[in-house]
Parts: C-alpha cells; structure tokens; sequence
C-alpha cells in the first residue's frame, strides 16, 4: 500500500477514534442527578444490646478501585482509580461482624494523589476524567438504578481472611477477603485494610469498550480499603455506659 494510503488511513483511524473515545465529555444533561439524602442505615440483626459496635468513620477511611486499560489500542487510553471518601456502617469485633455500603455517584475519579499512589504514570485530561465518570456511572454501573455497594464481612476462623457478600449492580458474590485488622487495648478503635482482586463481570457488569474491542477496559479491578472505625460513646447500642 502507497505511503500516502497508509497515512490517510491512520488519520481517519484517529478521527473515528476521537469521535468514539470513551474520555469525551459528556452532556451535562446526561450526568446522574444528584444524590438525594440517603435513607438512614438498617441495623444488621447481630447488632445487639450489649454487642459493642464501632461505626465507620468516613472521614478517616478510603475505598479505592483500580481499573487498567486494554485492547489493541491500549496505549492511546488511561488507568483510572475512583475512590470513596464516604463509607458508612457498623464493625462488631467481638464476634467479628461489618457492615458498610457507599454511593457509587459520590465516588472521586482519577485524584492525582490516589494516582500516583497506584503507580500510574499517565496523566488524563479534565475531559478524560469527566468522560470517564460519566460513562462509569451511566454506561457501565447504571448508577441511579444502583446507587449502592453494600458490603456484609464476618470472621470465619482465619483472623485475617473475612468472608465477604459484596452486592454491586444488584449481583451479590460471597469473596474471601483478605484483612489487616490493628484494635486499640481498649478496643474502642479499630482500623481495617486490605485488598483483592474483583471482576466486572462476575457482577453482571460488561466492561467499557469501544471499537470493536480495540480500546476497552479490562475485566479485572483492584479493590482496596483502610477502614477506621471508632466507638461512638452516646450512639444506641454502643455498649457504653452514660458519662464513660
């Protein structure tokens, strides 16, 4: 094929891959609505009188996802972490009980700290990043109709391995998760961190792609957590007595 064939080829490969690219900005019409007040938390039936349960402290603890590129075109697209900042629910650790859940649409996407973090060396546009949201939370996640991940843990024998029912996109799979647990002495505190290796289609979700395949996202993600969790001393079924 002449030179100049070749040429004109590749730039209307590029063309189409610009006007295809999973990074473009979306509408802002498109994008989720946002969230309403979340209904309050169901206490789970082990939390009971006498039980001493520690809630999750958002503000002191990070989920984070990890989803890499792939496909023959690989090489002109990012990895992406999207993390929450929002984790909300309840550890029992005598009995060696959680429950937490987050909101996919209050989820960060491509934080440069986070990235760096991960060990990702590219560096995506604002463009890229809002694509990404976007069509994460509306192409792939379907977040308004499941807002939710809902994590129920429990200690099965190995102190640090948890038995784990993870429910994304309305699909629940029990996982083995592996876990870091350090308890203050009067057990009071707790901070909890591990991680494990998920797949997008185990959960009914089918990977972003575009062009046939050629630039997709893998099925494979990297879920990690640093959970802390403290005491509340005047919350109901803390355990605590008036004035500790």
């Amino acid at each position: 094929m002449p030179l100049a064939h070749r040429r004109l080829l590749l730039a209307c490969a590029c063309a189409l891959l610009a006007a295809c690219s999973p990074f473009a900005p979306p509408p802002a019409a498109s994008l989720p609505a946002a969230p309403a007040a979340a209904p309050a938390m169901q206490a789970p039936p082990w939390q009971q009188p006498g039980v001493r349960i520690l809630h999750i402290a958002p503000q002191e603890s990070l989920l984070t996802i990890t989803v890499r590129r792939g496909g023959a075109l690989a090489r002109l697209g990012h990895d992406h972490v999207v993390a929450s900042r929002s984790l909300q629910g309840v550890v029992a650790p005598a009995p060696g009980r959680a429950q937490f859940r987050f909101r996919l649409d209050e989820m960060s996407v491509d934080e440069a700290g986070l990235r760096q973090a991960a060990g990702l060396t590219t560096t995506p546009s604002a463009d890229a990043i809002a694509g990404t949201r976007h069509n994460m939370l509306v192409r792939v996640l379907e977040a308004e109709r499941y807002p939710w991940v809902n994590i129920e843990a429990r200690r099965t024998g190995d102190k640090e391995v948890l038995e784990a029912d993870i429910t994304l996109h309305g699909v629940t799979r029990t996982l083995q998760l592996p876990v870091r647990i350090e308890e203050t002495a009067d057990g009071r505190q707790l901070q909890a961190s591990g991680s494990l290796l998920l797949k997008q289609s185990d959960f009914g979700i089918v990977p972003f792609a575009v062009l046939g395949g050629a630039m997709a996202v893998q099925d494979q993600m990297e879920l990690a957590f640093r959970i802390t969790a403290r005491q509340e001393l005047s919350a109901p079924g803390s355990g605590a007595s008036p004035g500790r």
